[in-house]
């Protein structure tokens, strides 16, 4: 089975490509923005082309949440229309397309975790377009999975986790939202499940089960308790203090609550997942043996 990661250099598709070799049934062929733009419909084709893969993991997306703001044409193309673009060639090629998306396409006002089917409406440029993005892949094409995630960390690239940890480093004491609740997600634990969505369907081929799902690790909490829980389990000391959302305006509106509801892909893949503070300490304690 081959299977083609786009967006291969971000976190994800790094979390993908370690996973990668104790599967030995499924060929990954793992490509960046150079080699499958996902804004460009011909580069697509003709990495299609070259290894016809059977799966596609679109990893690939403008995820610079404030930025969008400002850069709406840029979100729009990746987000929108590479979506489409992406669905359209996994279409012309019979691949099954699993495409990651996020909670920001609700607007956080709900007190429950959030259902695949409860109504979208994102406060965000970034969150819109991943809601438009979507919508393009569900009237494009039927072979799909969409999988909305949150708060992604990992040892790879550019996330939160990370930025504490540099943060930390510089200075003595921080400030940290603590009216924002969701749920982090280890890259490695939604690497891990998207295999096993493979994994299932080549032993369910006569029922694929496509659609919509959400995936995050177990739990929920703050920003602050996140940022809490990350210097406790590094064993660093810091002044560190709650704030409120109004306290550190950004440009892009975050929703206050953004908890998903795991009980459809777990029923429907039979994936057992980790709580959140167990994903942190497994991924801190692999980033130290490497």
């Amino acid at each position: 089975m081959v299977v083609l990661v786009t967006g291969a250099t971000g976190q994800l598709g790094q979390a993908l490509k370690a996973a990668a070799p104790v599967h030995n049934n499924i060929q990954f062929y793992f490509a960046g923005s150079a080699e499958a733009d996902v804004t460009n419909a011909q580069s697509l084709h003709d990495i299609f082309d070259k290894i016809k893969p059977q799966y596609c993991i679109n990893t690939a997306a403008y995820t610079a949440v404030d930025k969008a703001e400002s850069e709406p044409e840029k979100a729009h193309a990746v987000n929108v229309a590479g979506a489409a673009n992406i669905a359209r060639t996994c279409k012309a090629f019979n691949t099954v397309l699993i495409h990651i998306s996020t909670d920001f396409v609700f607007d956080g006002t709900k007190k429950t975790p959030y259902n695949e089917d409860d109504t979208t409406n994102p406060q965000s440029v970034y969150g819109t377009t991943k809601r438009d993005g979507e919508i393009e892949i569900q009237k494009i094409i039927e072979q799909y999975y969409v999988v909305r995630t949150s708060w992604v960390y990992s040892q790879y690239g550019s996330n939160f986790m990370k930025t504490m940890l540099r943060l930390a480093a510089e200075r003595s004491s921080l400030s940290v939202v603590n009216d924002q609740v969701g749920t982090p997600t280890n890259a490695n634990s939604l690497a891990n499940t998207l295999i096993a969505i493979i994994a299932y369907n080549a032993a369910n081929k006569a029922n694929p089960k496509f659609g919509t799902y959400h995936f995050s690790d177990e739990g929920q909490c703050s920003w602050y308790d996140f940022a809490k829980k990350i210097f406790e389990v590094n064993k660093i000391t810091i002044d560190l203090r709650p704030i409120t959302t109004k306290a550190y305006p950004t440009p892009a509106k975050r929703p206050a609550y953004s908890v998903l509801n795991k009980q459809k892909i777990k029923t429907s893949f039979a994936i057992s997942i980790p709580d959140w503070q167990d994903s942190l300490e497994n991924n801190i304690e692999k980033d130290r043996v490497n």
